[in-house]
């Protein structure tokens, strides 16, 4: 009956995070990805740390998975969102040629 339970916290948790989302105004995208960053940094922190315990075979290997999936999302999510600023600084006016 337990995996019942767990089935309807992870449908719930799919849902709910789809409407909070969708509701977000384009002008909180950046902070809001910049919070999930951190977010994932520190599930990094938290998978570099289980790898420290005697795990042996299956747990290691799901572990070193854990930690290479989230140093990826953690830089690539740094990545995007610095891409994203960029699209908020003024131009200058004097390149290409203007006067």
């Amino acid at each position: 009956m337990e995996a019942v339970y767990l089935t309807f916290v992870f449908m719930l948790a799919i849902f709910l995070g789809f409407e909070l989302i969708s509701k977000v105004p384009s002008t909180l995208h950046t902070p809001l990805m910049s919070g999930s960053n951190a977010i994932s940094g520190i599930t990094l922190i938290g998978a570099m740390a289980s790898l420290q315990t005697d795990a042996h075979g299956f747990a290691a290997l799901l572990g070193t998975l854990a930690v290479a999936f989230a140093a990826v999302n953690v830089v690539g999510g740094y990545l995007v969102t610095d891409r994203m600023l960029e699209m908020f600084k003024k131009k200058d006016k004097t390149e290409g040629g203007g006067k």
